[in-house]
């Protein structure tokens, strides 16, 4: 009788498992978007928000959320590794001066408003099985936030003995906005500026050695990610030449994302984000030295999911065709463009006759119910941000392998 009636309570607490993990699964943007708006609203007053911060906690938001119902689908006891996101967001928050108060009530916050949603999941399943699955996520619960104080400390000890770390802080709150100057960043910020993002073990001493060739200072800051990057800029009175530093860049063993040439405070902040926009077009194809100049429409359309994929419906889908028809059509429409739309030119480029073009252009009109050359910038895009995705899945398969 004993052993029976705990074979049904097992299989009813891992049906009950099953039907919750699949109910939140459906769910699983609206309740990212309802907790991070949650913890977010778990704050210190008169802070200013850092752009990079905030990505953070999004991204230890959609990790814990996640975290959470794998534990609840596969009954995971509460002693596995936590989300790198959330190691990565408590370590950012010690560097940031963010209280571990702060930290924990907001995971507190975050994991009171799943347990709400794993409630209304749990109209239609057994009162014991759904209880047994709260006390569990309040146990993962726990386990977390212990992890992330724990990281935390450890984080806040390790900045103690570090002046870069320091400096990261200073810079961080200056490029948030939180004040136009520092006593403790002694980089002149009234100047003309040039940001880049530099990957690569000898990356600080390149930046240093471009620095003295433009006879221009140096401002250096570790970047909070997992591959070593720094953040740099060079600074001087006198405009800085962007296509000298392009060519310098060349010649390095070391991939660079940057900015373009900036004035004061402001261009100071503006050089930075042009520079992580051409960090994220870099991150996903295989060039070594991208500049923002030349990806900032890529890197805007790459940042709203929706917009991206509402220029591939539009531009793209309509191409798609039998055999290798839609190949040979993108093909055309990047010949044709980078010859200038002259017909004879991209034929010789392709080796095809300039018929054989004037035939595919027209063909690809119809499709798309417009002449190419009024929308040869969204193609273009289109194209590009094509392009780079292909180049991360062939990635991410090559490391599956």
């Amino acid at each position: 009788m004993t052993r029976g009636s705990g074979g049904r309570s097992s299989a009813s607490l891992a049906a009950t498992r099953r039907t919750l993990s699949e109910h939140l699964r459906g769910r699983l943007e609206e309740i990212e978007e309802a907790v991070f708006a949650r913890v977010r609203a778990v704050s210190e007053p008169d802070r200013a928000v850092d752009p990079e911060y905030l990505a953070g906690m999004r991204a230890a938001v959609t990790e814990a959320v996640e975290y959470s119902i794998a534990g609840i689908e596969q009954g995971v006891a509460p002693n596995e590794p936590v989300p790198t996101a959330a190691i990565v967001q408590a370590r950012r928050s010690a560097r940031g001066g963010i209280p571990l108060d702060t930290v924990l009530r907001r995971y507190a916050a975050g994991d009171r408003l799943l347990a709400e949603f794993i409630t209304e999941a749990g109209d239609e399943v057994p009162g014991e099985a759904l209880r047994a699955t709260l006390r569990a996520q309040g146990a993962r619960a726990d386990h977390v936030m212990a992890s992330i104080a724990t990281e935390y400390l450890r984080e806040a000890e390790r900045v103690k003995r570090s002046p870069a770390q320091r400096l990261g802080e200073r810079v961080r709150h200056l490029l948030a906005g939180a004040a136009d100057s520092d006593p403790g960043v002694t980089y002149q910020l009234d100047s003309w500026h040039l940001g880049m993002v530099a990957i690569g073990a000898g990356a600080e001493a390149a930046v240093t050695r471009l620095a003295a060739k433009l006879k221009a200072e140096v401002l250096l800051v570790p970047a909070d990610d997992e591959v070593g990057s720094i953040w740099a800029w060079v600074g001087r009175r006198r405009r800085l030449p962007a296509s000298e530093v392009a060519s310098f860049w060349e010649g390095e063993k070391v991939a660079v994302a940057l900015g373009e040439p900036r004035r004061k405070i402001g261009g100071w902040r503006l050089t930075h984000r042009e520079a992580q926009a051409a960090l994220q077009v870099m991150q996903l194809g295989s060039e070594r030295l991208v500049r923002s100049r030349d990806v900032l429409v890529v890197a805007a359309v790459l940042r709203d999911e929706a917009l991206a994929e509402g220029l591939a419906a539009t531009y793209l889908a309509p191409l798609r065709g039998r055999g290798d028809m839609e190949a040979v059509l993108r093909e055309t429409i990047r010949a044709y463009f980078n010859a200038g739309q002259n017909a004879a030119t991209a034929a010789a480029a392709l080796q095809v006759n300039r018929h054989t073009v004037e035939r595919r252009i027209r063909g690809i009109e119809d499709k798309l119910g417009q002449q190419i050359n009024s929308c040869r910038a969204q193609l273009e895009v289109a194209l590009a941000i094509e392009a780079l995705q292909a180049r991360e899945e062939f990635d991410r398969a090559q490391s599956r392998e």
